[in-house]
């Protein structure tokens, strides 16, 4: 009896902890730092947020662009956009 007691004491314990202290970012999905990554619209040079916007897989790699205009202009001619970002980074 003095076993289940003691295993009742610290599972209400580690429930608390788990809950409000410490490890309450484990349970409720999310932590305090803010990790959030923007991506450069390939079209429109505009920044869209990871959550945001439209995406697309060309060769692998995620794009993400601000409007539907701009994935399908991209979808159109992927390395005239994928060519021009390069000559810009390139410059710097």
């Amino acid at each position: 009896m003095e076993g289940l007691v003691s295993l009742l004491i610290f599972a209400g314990l580690f429930y608390l902890m788990m809950r409000f202290g410490c490890g309450a970012h484990m349970i409720h999905g999310h932590s305090s730092k803010k990790t959030e990554a923007s991506h450069i619209d390939p079209v429109c040079q505009m920044k869209v947020d990871q959550e945001k916007g439209y995406g697309m897989m060309h060769k692998g790699i995620l794009h993400r662009f601000c409007s539907r205009q701009c994935m399908d202009e991209f979808e159109k001619e992927p390395e005239k956009y994928l060519s021009q970002n390069q000559k810009e980074n390139s410059h710097e």
